[in-house]
C-alpha cells in the first residue's frame, strides 16, 4: 500500500532577522531563541558562537581564525494528504552552508543537525505519558515510534528531498542523562574521542526506527560527548568541514539549552554520566526558556493528535501495517 501523502519542502534563512513561521514547532531550539524582547541579540550572539567554534575547529590555513562563516537554513518538510487539501508539518531540520571568505565560495555543509517533529511530540508527550499513567513501572507501548520512523523514511525518499539534498541527514543531540558513557581509544581528528554505552537510550531506540545508527563522540575542546545519528558511514561519508558545521552548530545550541552538560567547567572523564543537576557550569548571555519548552511539547503533541493522528488514524494504521507485513 502506498501512503497517499506528498512531501513538500521549503527553506528559510536562520539569521538575526528570523521570525518563526506560524506552523513552526516552537520547542525547536532555533524557534525558542527567536522570541521575546532580546530576540535579535539572542540570534546574533548564537550565530557568533557558531562561527567562533567553526573556525576554532577548522584551524588549518586559517591564521586569523575568521576564514569561515556558517550560514543556516531551516528546512521544513510538510506532508500533504492527497485529495483533502490538508497539510501537516512533519519535520524541521537545519542545513549548514559554509562561506569561505578566502575563496569567496559557498560549500554545502550537513543537513540535519537539529531535529524537530510534531509526531515525536505526540509519541513522547501524549502517547507515552498516557501509556504509563498510574502504572507501577515504566514501559514502552507496542510499536512505539513505528509510524514516526516510516514517515521519516517517506520524507527522505521523497522527490522533494532528493532534489535538494544529495546526502542523508546527520542529527546531533545531547547524550542521555540515564546512561553511562565509557571512553574508548578511538579518536577522530574532527569528531574527537569516541564513547560507548552498554545499552541504548529510549531516544536511541526511537531514532533506530527512523533507520539511523548512533555513535557518541566528544570533539576537541568540548566537555561532553554528543550523540550523532546517521545513515551509512559517519566517519567517511562526510567531509571535515561538513562535520565541523554540525559540531559548531549543535554544540552552540546545547551550551545554551543544556549548560549543565555542555557548558560545564569540568570535562567528561573516562566514565561519564551526564546530569542536569550538575552545578559547576557557566551560562551564556543568551536567553532560553527551558520550562516553557517542556510545556509546549505537550501542547504540540495534543495538536498532532487532534489534527493528524485521529483524523487519519485508519489510513495511517493500514499503511503502517502494510509496511511491516
Amino acid at each position: 500500500m502506498t501512503l497517499p501523502i506528498d512531501c513538500h519542502i521549503k527553506t528559510i534563512a536562520f539569521d538575526e532577522n528570523y521570525q518563526p513561521a506560524k506552523d513552526t514547532r516552537l520547542t525547536t531550539n532555533f524557534a525558542n531563541l527567536a522570541r521575546g524582547e532580546h530576540r535579535e541579540q539572542n540570534l546574533r550572539n548564537t550565530l557568533q558562537m557558531i562561527n567562533h567554534r567553526f573556525n576554532d575547529l577548522a584551524n588549518w590555513d586559517n591564521v586569523t581564525g575568521d576564514r569561515y562563516q556558517v550560514e543556516l537554513e531551516i528546512v521544513s518538510a510538510n506532508l500533504e494528504i492527497a485529495g483533502t487539501g490538508d497539510s501537516f508539518p512533519a519535520i524541521e531540520i537545519l542545513k549548514t552552508v559554509i562561506f569561505d571568505t578566502q575563496t569567496q565560495q559557498r560549500i554545502d555543509g550537513i543537513v540535519g543537525n537539529s531535529f524537530s517533529s510534531y509526531v515525536r511530540d505526540y509519541d513522547f508527550s501524549v502517547w507515552l505519558l498516557a501509556h504509563n499513567k498510574n502504572q507501577p513501572s515504566f514501559s514502552v507501548p507496542e510499536r512505539f515510534g513505528d509510524l514516526h520512523g516510516k514517515l521519516f523514511d517517506c520524507v527522505l525518499n521523497s522527490p522533494a528531498y532528493r532534489e535538494q539534498f544529495n546526502k542523508p541527514p546527520v542529527i546531533c543531540l545531547s547524550v542521555s542523562t540515564t546512561k553511562t558513557y565509557t571512553q574508548t581509544a578511538n579518536c577522530h581528528p574532527i569528531l574527537g574521542t569516541e564513547y560507548v554505552q552498554d545499552a541504548y537510550s529510549l531516544t536511541d531506540e526511537y531514532f533506530s526506527k527512523m533507520g539511523l545508527s548512533v555513535r557518541y563522540f566528544m570533539p576537541p575542546k568540548s566537555v561532553a560527548p554528543f550523540a550523532f545519528y546517521f545513515k551509512g558511514d559517519l566517519l567517511n561519508d562526510y567531509t571535515n568541514l561538513e562535520l565541523i558545521s554540525a559540531i559548531s552548530t549543535m554544540e552552540t545550541f546545547q551550551k545554551i539549552y543544556r549548560p549543565e552538560i555542555y557548558n560545564a567547567n569540568t570535562v567528561a572523564g573516562q566514565s561519564y554520566q551526564p546530569s542536569l543537576n550538575h552545578q559547576d557550569y557557566s551560562l551564556t548571555k543568551i536567553e532560553y526558556d527551558r520550562e516553557e519548552r517542556s510545556q509546549l511539547a505537550i501542547q504540540q503533541g495534543q495538536y498532532t493528535e487532534t489534527h493528524f493522528i485521529k483524523p487519519y488514524q485508519t489510513l495511517l494504521q493500514n499503511w503502517l501495517n502494510s509496511q511491516v507485513a
